[in-house]
């Protein structure tokens, strides 16, 4: 079994995936447009180049992702809220590079830094309103305060 998140974005999945691709070392495996459907699918002109489904592979681990019309989604101009993309690191200069590109035109919700658990941590929305963690593993015998 394999649970996957799906993310949704209005008008922009490509963009965000082909920036998640570069940011988390991944590779973009899938990207149908809404335009590349059955001719019959009730999808108005102006959201056939959108995409109805979007896959990145990162290492083992994947992303879904699609475009969301109003007519689809009515609350797809809200903010996310109730869950967080988070990834994990062995390095904490790893984690913060990750931090540092996903946290560009976005909004951090919590500094990159040390924590009681964590050698490196910190938590940003995007630029495309998708809400991150990113936490470094601690090493075995790790404790707070060691540099």
């Amino acid at each position: 079994m394999k649970i996957v998140t799906s993310l949704s974005f209005q008008g922009n999945c490509r963009e965000a995936f082909e920036f998640y691709a570069q940011v988390l070392g991944g590779k973009v495996t899938a990207a149908m447009p809404f335009g590349d459907g059955p001719p019959d699918m009730p999808i108005p002109p102006q959201y056939k180049d959108w995409l109805m489904h979007c896959w990145l592979d990162v290492g083992d681990q994947a992303i879904m992702g699609a475009d969301l019309p109003p007519e689809f989604a009515p609350n797809i101009d809200k903010p996310k809220n109730g869950f967080d993309v988070t990834v994990h690191f062995d390095d904490a200069a790893k984690s913060r590079q990750v931090f540092d590109a996903l946290a560009d035109g976005g909004k951090v919700g919590m500094a990159f830094g040390e924590t009681f658990w964590s050698p490196g941590y910190g938590s940003l929305t995007d630029k495309f309103g998708i809400p991150w963690m990113v936490n470094t593993n601690p090493s075995e015998g790790w404790t707070p305060g060691q540099a």
